[in-house]
């Protein structure tokens, strides 16, 4: 595939707002994680929230879209001159050549759970103040994001679980190489809600510790929130050397299971050996890998099997991003993007934050500590529920 340029980005999570904030927990190994106290929830788990989401308001233009997944979203487009990045592109291709693509999971489902504790006692009807279209709705966050920009160009939302904001990227991807778009804004958004908290819980997934990706004593995730947001744009004449390109896109379907993962990494294995092609690499090309790394037994085994059978055991450098950030579900794929992006830029690999004991069992070569060395290209994976599975290939420009 021809490479495609990552002309601005930005990130807010709990381990912080913007790429500084984030870059600086990351060379600190400081995790984002706390016990959770999110609006009623009485589990014994920890979360990963972003500090002042409630604070946020809405752009009065925007109100109609007012709900906690689209406020995150808001909050993070301001950071880094992101929106100021967006509107001079804009401004140069047209607004009907930039595309918007969004990934979440629940979008603004925490706004319906809230209408329903308010539904009229006689008639059973949801308040006329809450607004589906504009929160709940999965292309809630993309209309807002292309409304927020003024943009004309296509716009969807991608929702398919723990890979969604992963996969935009080969969305924009293929409309950039059939020449329908010129630019695109690419990421992934979700937020916390009761629906995940104890729809996880209830298939005994939720960790009652900070997850421990990779650890003999993992127990299961920590569910994060945040945003990410990627300008996407064709690669100019001229790049400074710490340019971030996206080289390789690999997808796939297992449809193994509902909620587990195939137990030998297959639809994983076939996503990574993907992106090694399109990106006209072989396996040693690779120096650093952000796995998916949810802290499941069964998620970890599977994908630490699939790293092996790709580039073979206890090669390549890899870890987990998620004992920082928490698994922030549909907006996981876009933050680990932006980590890797970040990684490049700083040539840094950042070790698993809460692995104390390294599974001996997974034969991958996984980091307990930061390493500082330069990097050319970063792998990250991005798997969801139904095997739908996303690896994507990250280079520096020299």
């Amino acid at each position: 595939m021809p490479p495609i340029h990552l002309s601005s980005f930005t990130a807010s999570s709990c381990i912080g707002k913007g790429l500084e904030p984030m870059l600086a927990s990351l060379r600190s190994r400081r995790s984002g994680l706390q016990p959770c106290q999110f609006d009623t929830v009485t589990l014994s788990t920890w979360v990963g929230a972003v500090e002042g989401v409630d604070e946020e308001v809405m752009r009065a233009d925007l109100a109609h879209y007012d709900c906690r997944n689209n406020r995150l979203a808001q909050l993070a487009l301001r950071q880094d001159r992101f929106t100021e990045a967006v509107a001079a592109t804009a401004a140069r291709v047209g607004p009907r050549r930039v595309g918007v693509f969004i990934g979440t999971s629940t979008s603004g489902i925490l706004q319906t759970e809230l209408a329903y504790r308010r539904l009229d006692p006689h008639t059973g009807a949801l308040p006329p103040d809450f607004v589906y279209h504009g929160t709940h709705n999965s292309f809630s966050v993309s209309q807002f994001v292309r409304d927020y920009f003024g943009l004309q160009g296509p716009a969807a939302s991608v929702s398919s679980a723990c890979s969604s904001s992963a996969k935009v990227f080969a969305s924009a991807s293929r409309m950039m190489q059939a020449g329908l778009i010129d630019a695109a804004v690419v990421g992934g958004v979700d937020s916390l809600c009761l629906t995940t908290l104890y729809g996880f819980n209830s298939l005994d997934l939720l960790s009652d510790s900070p997850c421990q990706p990779y650890d003999t004593a993992r127990k299961g995730i920590s569910i994060g929130e945040g945003a990410a947001f990627i300008l996407l744009e064709r690669v100019p004449d001229h790049l400074n050397a710490d340019a971030v390109l996206l080289c390789g896109v690999g997808e796939s379907s297992d449809a193994h299971h509902m909620s587990a993962p195939h137990p030998e990494g297959l639809g994983a294995s076939m996503a990574m050996r993907q992106a090694l092609q399109t990106a006209g690499l072989d396996p040693s090309g690779i120096d650093y890998i952000n796995l998916h790394g949810t802290a499941t037994p069964s998620n970890d085994a599977a994908e630490g099997k699939a790293v092996a059978e790709v580039f073979g055991e206890n090669t390549v450098a890899c870890s987990s991003t998620k004992g920082a950030t928490g698994h922030a579900l549909g907006a996981a794929g876009g933050i680990e993007a932006i980590i890797s992006a970040l990684a490049l830029q700083h040539g840094l690999m950042p070790g698993g934050v809460n692995t104390q004991q390294r599974d001996l069992a997974i034969p991958v070569n996984y980091l307990l500590e930061n390493r500082a060395q330069p990097l050319r290209r970063v792998l990250s994976n991005s798997f969801g529920f139904g095997g739908t599975n996303c690896s994507l290939i990250f280079s520096r420009a020299a």
